[in-house]
């Protein structure tokens, strides 16, 4: 165990269990999205951009005390990894929501909403796990699942690229809707980069 003779600036735990606790917002933004018909989507949208520019002001907050503090809770790498990987979920969700709206998708593929529910059940377990750093206490469970739900996102990705390229849909549409369901892939891996970032960070203080 780390002996540590200096005090500790405790903020950053604050920050990221903000972060994460936005990133609850951005996936209860597009299980709205599933029920939004079009005339509400833009609406939707833009709350999504807003939320992703608070998580925007959050992980600038936790950059700008990393480079303040003399003494960090853990790791500088790791504080910036986790800070940035925090970052690229809400960065993907907003990506989606503006993705569907640009590209003025009338009808989300069937299977969409698995994806989706992924998203919001790695994000719950995400914002719960945050205020777990202060202690390292009780976060073995939140990786391992997060990585199994990483795994079905994968399994729901196929899946919905197999009904996309079965003849169901135009060329072009397959191409906008290929975008949208991609990006929400690359939020379901940034899922795991965060709990695998919490791993790394817990091995080391253990």
């Amino acid at each position: 165990m780390r002996i540590r003779l200096t005090p500790r600036e405790t903020s950053f735990y604050d920050m990221f269990a903000s972060s994460a606790a936005n990133l609850v917002t951005g996936s209860n933004l597009l299980l709205e999205l599933l029920g939004a018909d079009v005339a509400a989507r833009p609406d939707l949208a833009e709350r999504m951009r807003a939320a992703e520019h608070a998580g925007d002001d959050i992980t600038h907050a936790i950059f700008h005390q990393l480079n303040s503090s003399f003494i960090t809770p853990f790791d500088r790498e790791d504080i910036y990894s986790l800070a940035s990987s925090l970052d690229d979920v809400m960065d993907f969700m907003e990506e989606a929501v503006d993705l569907v709206v640009l590209y003025e998708i009338e009808t989300l593929p069937q299977g969409i909403e698995q994806q989706i529910e992924v998203l919001a059940r790695a994000a719950e377990l995400t914002a719960a796990a945050m205020p777990n750093l202060r202690t390292m206490d009780n976060l073995t469970e939140y990786w391992i699942e997060v990585n199994r739900l990483e795994n079905q996102a994968d399994q729901i990705h196929r899946k919905l690229l197999a009904h996309l390229f079965s003849g169901a849909y135009e060329a072009i549409e397959v191409l906008k809707l290929k975008q949208v369901v991609d990006v929400l892939e690359e939020a379901a891996d940034a899922f795991e980069h965060v709990a695998n970032t919490v791993e790394t960070i817990a091995v080391k203080e253990s």
